[in-house]
């Protein structure tokens, strides 16, 4: 079944906007309660060791306090398998800034007050915070995120790259980069009468339960989870955190009333995960007419000492482009860390920009252009599955890409542009995303007397437009107006759905929508001739399979280009301008479409010029731990963002024809970056942030006026 052309591709505006900008869409701290009470935690200060001694007498005689929760007191988990989320149950402390312990009370600011007065003796050991590639303890995982194998070898990589006519390597970091949605993370959490009831921002309501379920032994019907609306997650909401078992915990001291957490920013910075810092040596070799004969990408990054996270970081190299000999690896490091965790593109936002910079230096060694070297090593299948592609218009991305942003002509010569005492550059690099499918997702329609549809999924908005893009699939599958259609998401007591990570979303949740539509009229003209029955009709259904996945290789494409000044007494880096043209299959709404490409290109942005998290290897703590050090991009460093959307017709993906845009737009952005600062300056920068004192004492040479 594939569906028509009618709601879906119209840049509609968010059916739920109104609510936003009238302050009347309730976050998960929000929620009308009765009578809560207040946590505040209270966090390890040593990286490493045990809790050998606790004095909460004085917050224990505070006025207002409730209860103080420490591993001595808290309830017991039924399961320790998560230790990220199994905490307050033994006297070992992992990372600075673990939760040791929490502070109940009749208002935030005793809690706060309270515990202060806690006092913890611990005995430290020896911690080690430090990501090195030659770290002797560093391994090969078992698996990678989203279960890729860590390691993939074809040909002879290492005798290709010997007898290769152009070779480059080089190693590229990237540095650990925090989560900061604008809203912190938060919770409410009432147990009574054993049942728990979770108001909490998620990515994944029914994912969410189940950690909790599984976590505290409780039948998952015993748990609702209700979260209609995310004030931004980008991955970090898509786990449970310590933040949401501290909240059950609490909520299990005072039975009976609810419990109100939210995490200041600077505790996000321990507690909700991040992006692993990585380091990774890419290996190019070519022939004289620039075709690649070998590839080779290893990535070292870290991970917890109790709990393995690997991020996907060389996967991005498997299907970019053509290599017969070619080889991937991740080697992991236990470091004495809080947990990393998916952030926007997990995987291919660092290794893409390892890869497209590489390429960027390879197209300089073999003395072509940019755009031109990347299409000449174009494959014709999945480099690594030797499968067709369902669709793949990387090529078209480029070349219209060109096209828009004034390519033709460019001079590749460094340090060739000055404007008013400015280097001007401009740089290049592709952008993909996999096509995910992860199944878990029902659907439920309701059809009234009165005509209209009521559509029911566990589905989750974290300020991506799900809202209205799901509504649009229903109302074509239902060859219904829109203004006929509701939608009800984020919550555990509608069908079950696959949480919002991956960029899956809207292919498993649309299809489980779709399938049900089809049920649903078909038993409309079955049983009822069409006509409706008084009370109504429903039908429900699951995400069909798609056999096509096992005959193609899904993904979405785009190309990011980028123009970037340097001055050239200070060294200050600006981007005036930005463009990405995507081929994403069918867009259900170009309108929040383009805002989600647009978010991840500002997201890569900030990436390649501010973002970066500095641990006190003293500490085992991130120093720079608030918006006011952690720097992020505002509107002042962004100019012109421009995103194109090219039509694409896969057929193969899903009936509504589309792939998930979420996290494309990110992916590349800082490589595009990156390369034009060396058009512009012609000094190569491997190690993100590109900062000023990159560019000081770069090399000279005659410059011609723009």
């Amino acid at each position: 079944m594939t569906l028509p052309a009618r709601a879906i591709g119209t840049p509609l505006d968010r059916l739920d906007g109104p609510e936003k900008v009238t302050g009347t869409a309730r976050y998960a701290f929000e929620q009308p309660v009765t009578n809560p009470a207040y946590l505040y935690p209270i966090q390890s200060t040593i990286a490493a060791g045990r809790i050998v001694d606790i004095d909460d007498g004085a917050a224990v005689a505070l006025p207002g306090v409730l209860a103080v929760l420490t591993y001595r007191n808290a309830a017991r988990v039924a399961s320790t398998d998560d230790p990220e989320i199994a905490i307050l149950q033994t006297d070992r402390v992992t990372f600075r800034g673990q939760f040791v312990g929490a502070v109940i009370a009749e208002t935030s600011e005793i809690a706060r007050h309270a515990a202060a007065l806690v006092r913890f003796e611990y005995r430290s050991v020896p911690h080690d915070v430090a990501l090195r590639f030659d770290h002797p303890d560093r391994y090969v995982p078992e698996v990678t995120n989203g279960g890729f194998p860590p390691e993939t070898e074809r040909g002879d990589p290492d005798g290709a790259l010997a007898g290769a006519a152009i070779r480059h390597e080089a190693v590229y970091t990237t540095p650990r980069y925090h989560h900061n949605p604008i809203e912190p993370h938060s919770t409410v959490a009432l147990w009574e009468d054993g049942r728990l009831t979770l108001h909490v921002g998620s990515q994944g309501v029914h994912r969410l339960r189940t950690a909790i379920a599984t976590l505290f032994g409780i039948d998952p019907e015993r748990i609702r989870v209700i979260s209609p609306h995310v004030g931004g997650a980008f991955g970090s909401k898509l786990h449970a955190h310590a933040d949401t078992s501290l909240a059950v915990l609490a909520a299990m001291a005072v039975p009976g009333r609810p419990v109100k957490l939210a995490l200041t920013r600077q505790q996000m910075f321990s507690q909700v995960g991040y992006r692993t810092p990585t380091i990774q040596r890419i290996q190019l070799g070519a022939g004289p007419d620039g075709r690649l004969v070998a590839v080779t990408h290893v990535a070292v990054q870290q991970t917890a000492r109790d709990k393995e996270f690997t991020e996907q970081t060389a996967t991005p190299t498997r299907v970019m482009y053509a290599a017969p000999h070619r080889r991937t690896r991740h080697w992991t490091v236990r470091l004495d860390v809080s947990t990393p965790t998916i952030m926007r593109a997990p995987g291919e936002t660092p290794g893409m920009y390892a890869l497209e910079s590489a390429m960027d230096e390879m197209a300089t060694a073999c003395g072509q252009d940019p755009v031109e070297f990347r299409i000449a090593n174009e494959p014709e299948l999945d480099p690594e599955q030797d499968r067709p592609f369902s669709s793949r218009n990387l090529v078209a991305c480029l070349r219209e890409g060109a096209r828009r942003f004034g390519w033709a002509g460019r001079d590749p010569t460094p340090r060739a542009r000055r404007r008013a005492g400015w280097l001007v550059g401009t740089g290049v690099a592709a952008s993909v995303y996999p096509v995910y499918r992860l199944p878990g997702s029902s659907a439920t329609i309701r059809l009234g007397a009165d005509g209209r549809y009521e559509v029911l999924i566990g589905a989750a908005d974290m300020g991506t437009g799900t809202w209205t893009a799901l509504a649009q699939i229903a109302a074509d599958a239902l060859d219904a107006p829109m203004d006929r259609v509701t939608l009800r998401i984020g919550d555990t007591a509608l069908p079950e759905a696959v949480a919002a990570g991956g960029s899956t979303g809207m292919n498993a949740w649309g299809s489980a929508v779709v399938e049900a539509a089809r049920r649903l009229k078909t038993r409309l003209a079955e049983e009822y001739g069409g006509t409706v029955p008084a009370a109504g009709i429903e039908a429900s259904a699951e995400m069909p399979d798609n056999p096509e996945m096992r005959r193609f290789s899904m993904y979405a494409f785009g190309a990011q280009f980028a123009e970037v000044r340097v001055h050239e007494d200070t060294g200050e880096i600006r981007v005036p301008r930005l463009l990405g043209v995507f081929a994403a299959g069918r867009i259900i709404n170009p309108k929040t479409g383009r805002s989600q490409l647009l978010g991840g290109m500002t997201q890569g942005l900030s990436m390649a010029l501010y973002e970066r998290a500095v641990v006190d290897p003293r500490f085992g703590h991130v120093v720079n731990h608030d918006l006011a050090e952690y720097h992020i991009a505002t509107n002042a460093d962004v100019g012109s963002v421009e995103v194109h959307l090219l039509p694409e017709h896969d057929p193969y993906v899903n009936p509504m024809g589309a792939k998930g845009i979420g996290e494309l737009g990110i992916v590349g952005t800082a490589a595009a970056i990156a390369n034009a600062a060396y058009h512009a300056t012609g000094v190569r920068v491997r190690d993100l942030p590109l900062t000023l004192e990159h560019f000081l004492d770069g090399p000279s040479g005659p410059v011609s006026p723009a």
